[in-house]
């Protein structure tokens, strides 16, 4: 079932593959995270930096938050997501790429543009693919995800380098809104063509993103993204012995 939609229509969403009390817990602890670690870097593109009341867009971020709390270690091989995963790469084996935390705080919450995650890390066969946990409510006001569907089939696409890798010839019309509940997972491609808007809310939009490949998939080339844990198996084994490279 979750393999079909994503092979046809570029994503797959799981309502409430998690339970509401765990994903109020995974929201407080990674505010908690954020606080604890004080991070003030905003990774805003600048492509996508707007003004909206009355002040410029900003987002808070934490890189591979499993390194700093198991909590989402657990996730990370949680069955309910590695079978996901696994299904919807059509191979028994998952591999971690990378992990992102997300804050869109309210009324001025950042948005993206229209991207592919495709050429931050390119692979040879683009068995790659991501996954965003809600641990909020992410109504459109509050800038839930856009995508475009189908539009993975049609391959790598030449993005923009300027603030940012993005694609400004698509327009947003093309795309629709995949409002989500707290507890809800979105599964993608990295192909997919997929965005989301500004967070004109008065409640923030936390979130947790997490990249995964099969492992037999090898990076198209050498000097790829690194981020720490990348290469763990997340479910079945690695039958390459690359060992994350």
């Amino acid at each position: 079932m979750y393999a079909a939609a994503y092979a046809e229509q570029g994503f797959v969403k799981v309502d409430g593959l998690l339970g509401p009390t765990e994903a109020a817990a995974y929201r407080s602890e990674t505010h908690r995270l954020l606080a604890q670690l004080a991070r003030d870097d905003d990774p805003t593109w600048a492509s996508a930096a707007t003004v909206s009341m009355g002040a410029t867009t900003h987002l808070k971020h934490l890189h591979d938050a499993q390194f700093y709390s198991a909590a989402y270690s657990r996730l990370l091989v949680d069955p309910r997501f590695t079978e996901v995963a696994a299904a919807v790469l059509g191979t028994p084996n998952v591999q971690l790429h990378h992990t992102k935390a997300f804050v869109k705080p309210p009324e001025n919450g950042s948005p993206f543009p229209m991207h592919q995650d495709y050429p931050f890390f390119p692979h040879t066969h683009h068995r790659v693919g991501a996954v965003i946990f809600f641990f909020d409510d992410a109504p459109v006001e509050r800038g839930c995800l856009r995508v475009v569907p189908g539009s993975h089939l049609a391959g790598p696409r030449k993005h923009d380098e300027t603030g940012g890798y993005h694609l400004p010839e698509v327009p947003i019309e093309d795309a629709i809104d995949i409002p989500a509940k707290a507890g809800d997972a979105i599964f993608f491609p990295y192909l997919t063509v997929h965005g989301s808007g500004v967070n004109v809310s008065d409640e923030m939009r936390t979130t947790w993103l997490v990249q995964f490949r099969d492992p037999a998939d090898p990076p198209a080339i050498k000097a790829h993204d690194h981020s720490l844990g990348q290469g763990m198996i997340l479910t079945g084994i690695d039958p390459t012995g690359r060992q994350g490279a």
